[in-house]
């Protein structure tokens, strides 16, 4: 039997696994449209407002507008993936660009990964413990963390600029493809070793922040009921809860697809049938990630009231600046149509 699941390229070259190719022209391109604006407005609305009046930052906004960043920077590489799907799975701007698209693409996902759960361990730190570790909410401590973080990811995906990322398969230039990162026996362990450290550890520690704090607010609230209902009390709940549930959402299944294929893959050489099953669940799952840079400015909305404040604050001058003209216009109309009768007579 051979070494389990390592000798795929040879499938690979008889496979042609790109599957559901009229689909994928018409559905995807519609999808990443959407994602871009989507990402662009909020994710600008959100660096505006927090930019717009120099507020004092604490540590978990500073956590969101790194986290804000990081989709933005990501938001950048969507045209290029646009294209690409347009085209029918072929990259027209060479293997430069592929290899930026392909670092924008991890980092965004694990600095996303990372600051989600720095800011489910700031909460767990500030309802939890408010009188103890609170130097680790400190300004200065949390920018140490955030830079750390940028710095960690960088070093992660930095070898990705030195590796090609296109592959020709059958006439196409294919990008940022999994099969394109294949080549080494250790790929399968190496991969599944990430998936533990960068996913798994990361949701264990949300999952067991937001249950630590949904034990604290259920004490408190039994103890006092006023104080469990108060606003702040809500905020904290929710924002964990849409972390946890824009985790599981986005980043769950494309983790949860590599490492039962990897496992898969140890077991034994897979099928032509079952690489395209593969691309196929990769190509959807995939896309649920990406959501993640559509979600994360919901997250700030609900965490931060000074931003909740100023984004309906924002709305509320620009409907009433919509409204003024419109009315000016309609007295114009009404005195000249009341002007028009006097001078008739």
């Amino acid at each position: 039997m051979e070494p389990a699941g390592l000798n795929t390229s040879e499938t690979n070259l008889t496979c042609d696994f790109f599957v559901y190719q009229r689909a994928a022209v018409i559905v995807y391109p519609i999808f990443y449209t959407v994602v871009f604006l989507i990402s662009v407005c909020g994710n600008s609305l959100v660096l505006y407002v927090s930019c717009r009046k120099k507020q004092k930052f604490n540590s978990t906004s500073l956590y969101l507008v790194n986290l804000a960043v990081s989709d933005a920077l990501f938001t950048l590489a969507l045209p290029g993936r646009l294209i690409y799907f347009i085209r029918q799975y072929d990259w027209p701007f060479g293997d430069l660009l592929c290899r930026l698209a392909t670092m924008l693409f991890f980092s965004n996902t694990y600095t996303g990964i990372a600051f989600m759960t720095c800011i489910s361990i700031d909460r767990y730190l500030a309802m939890v413990h408010p009188h103890r570790l609170q130097y680790l909410r400190s300004v200065k401590v949390v920018r140490r963390v955030c830079c750390f973080v940028w710095l960690l990811v960088s070093m992660e995906t930095a070898p990705l600029l030195f590796k090609t990322m296109l592959r020709e398969h059958n006439g196409r230039r294919t990008c940022m493809e999994y099969f394109n990162f294949e080549g080494s026996h250790a790929t399968p362990y190496l991969l599944l070793l990430a998936c533990t450290f960068s996913f798994c550890l990361p949701l264990l520690v949300i999952l067991s922040c937001y249950t630590q704090i949904n034990r604290k607010l259920s004490r408190t609230t039994k103890q006092n009921p006023l104080t469990g209902r108060s606003g702040r009390t809500r905020r904290a709940n929710n924002m964990i809860l849409i972390i946890l549930i824009t985790f599981i959402l986005c980043f769950s299944p494309y983790h949860l697809n590599i490492m039962q294929f990897m496992v898969r893959k140890l077991m034994g050489k897979p099928t032509c049938n079952e690489l395209r099953a593969f691309k196929y669940s990769l190509q959807v799952t995939v896309s649920m990630m990406n959501l993640n840079c559509c979600l994360d400015p919901v997250i700030y909305f609900f965490a931060i009231k000074m931003y909740k404040q100023r984004v309906m604050s924002l709305f509320k001058a620009y409907q009433s600046t919509s409204v003024l003209p419109s009315k000016s216009i309609k007295d114009s109309s009404s005195n000249t149509s009341t002007s028009t009768p006097k001078r008739q007579q």
